[in-house]
């Protein structure tokens, strides 16, 4: 085999590698993107509120406790074109240990604003007259 030949081979197993190596990462990245569920779409486009919602998200921002009342944790979340505001009781579930850029499934009642909207319930209800709902970070729910 002459230099060449080896060379050219070497550059074939190379981008066969880096090809290899683009398609895991777009994979990865796909399966990792927030989807919409058809409920938060629907509540969203129509203006409504009062609908319990499912979907998957990122974590734009944290923001400071509400400590008015009930004691809620507060974040901004992004799931498709959509930005909403995570209201999470944690007088009543355990606080989620969130950063900028996690993934999370939530489950809650979307409550429809000019802002792009409020989940709020993403617990149990200790009366059992609510639908239960939640947020599931790195397997476990908090709820």
């Amino acid at each position: 085999m002459n230099k060449t030949t080896f060379n050219n081979m070497k550059i074939k197993r190379l981008s066969q590698g880096a090809f290899l190596l683009l398609v895991l990462v777009l994979s990865w990245w796909f399966q990792n993107q927030p989807t919409v569920s058809s409920e938060l779409k629907q509540a969203v486009e129509q203006q409504r509120s009062d609908v319990i919602v499912e979907f998957k998200a990122v974590v734009e921002q944290l923001l400071r406790d509400d400590n008015k009342g009930s004691r809620h944790q507060k974040f901004i979340v992004k799931t498709g074109s959509y930005t909403i505001l995570v209201a999470h009781n944690i007088d009543l579930a355990p606080r989620v240990p969130l950063k900028k850029g996690d993934v999370v499934f939530i489950r809650g009642e979307y409550e429809w604003n000019n802002k792009g909207g409020v989940v709020h319930w993403t617990h149990d209800d200790p009366k059992n007259r609510h639908e239960n709902g939640w947020i599931e970070f790195n397997g476990k729910k908090f709820k």
